[in-house]
């Protein structure tokens, strides 16, 4: 089954992906000439979110809805605080 995944990297930011095969992928993040430029520069990354998806064509959407989001809205969905996602997608008061 496909999976949208998120990284922490070893400078704390996040890297959001999809795959057919997590763990080969996360892997492949963490050696040589294999993972994204990104990762390559921030090694050692770790998993800390995934999701299932029935078809690659979904993981690849929700990686691009996430790759939008700002890094408290990650850190929300990481945590799994699903209730507080709505909120962090509004425009905050000056």
């Amino acid at each position: 089954m496909p999976f949208i995944y998120i990284l922490q990297c070893s400078d704390g930011s996040f890297y959001v992906g999809s795959t057919w095969d997590l763990e080969r992928r996360i892997a492949q993040h963490n050696t040589a000439d294999q993972g994204a430029a990104y990762t390559r520069r921030r090694r050692p990354v770790h998993l800390v979110y995934c999701e299932e998806t029935d078809r690659i064509e979904d993981a690849y959407a929700r990686e691009k809805q996430i790759q939008g989001w700002g890094r408290a809205k990650r850190i929300a969905l990481i945590e799994g605080r699903f209730d507080d996602l709505p909120g962090l997608s509004k425009p905050h008061d000056p």
